[in-house]
């Protein structure tokens, strides 16, 4: 029985080796033998001009942005404030004025 670890990324157990190269053929992750936990648990989100981005920041949003399920959109330059970090495909999570509650992502902003 093969001993390779499970994926870092889905928990998957069926990895398999490429060289020094470890893949998941589930969420086609790829990482080294040598890397640990900790580098990959922390992930560094970026806005658009590649500041990194933290909890409570301030961000300007940097295009105009379509609100699913609505006909109204979030303007280019409009302030969203003590934005909150969150690991999904949208990785911002935020309360714009005017529109509540939303999800935005890291590309489509600019930290102030």
């Amino acid at each position: 029985m093969s001993t390779l670890p499970a994926c870092p990324k889905c928990a998957s157990e069926y990895t398999y080796e490429d060289g020094v190269l470890f893949i998941c053929p589930e969420c086609a992750h790829e990482w080294s033998a040598d890397t640990t936990a900790t580098e990959s648990d922390s992930k560094v989100i970026r806005d658009s001009a590649g500041n990194e981005l933290q909890d409570g920041d301030t961000v300007t949003v940097i295009k105009d942005l379509k609100v699913k399920g609505s006909s109204s959109v979030v303007k280019i330059g409009t302030k969203v404030k003590n934005i909150r970090l969150v690991d999904a495909d949208h990785d911002i999570d935020c309360k714009i004025d005017g529109f509540g509650q939303m999800s935005l992502k890291s590309e489509f902003v600019r930290k102030v």
